[in-house]
């Protein structure tokens, strides 16, 4: 299944992407159905399908994705204003990639409960 996703293939830059973060765990791009001004993807390289296959063994990774975020959210300007950060886990969540993945949103007002 690894082969097969799309993350996993962005993380090791086999499909192209904007790629705006990048560190030995962690790749974030440029969402390419944007739904905020700044909507960024953050994943680990590694393979997780989701939240619920996080483990001891791979909770640290959990950490340097929310730096991640942080670091974004510094470069973007939303550290400012405000961001959203947003894991899905299973379809009715609206998870349609099954690779652990966070949405960094800003950028704009954003409402709640989101839509």
């Amino acid at each position: 299944m690894e082969q097969e996703c799309i993350f996993c293939k962005i993380a090791r830059h086999e499909i192209p992407s904007q790629i705006v973060y990048e560190d030995e765990d962690v790749v974030a791009f440029k969402d390419l159905n944007p739904v905020a001004p700044v909507h960024i993807l953050i994943i680990p390289k590694k393979h997780i399908s989701g939240v619920m296959a996080v483990t001891d063994e791979n909770s640290d990774i959990l950490g340097k994705i929310f730096l991640a975020a942080k670091t974004l959210a510094s470069d973007t300007g939303i550290d400012k204003t405000g961001f959203r950060v947003v894991a899905n886990h299973g379809k009715e969540a609206g998870q349609s990639v099954f690779h652990l993945h966070f949405h960094l949103l800003g950028g704009r007002a954003l409402s709640w409960p989101p839509g």
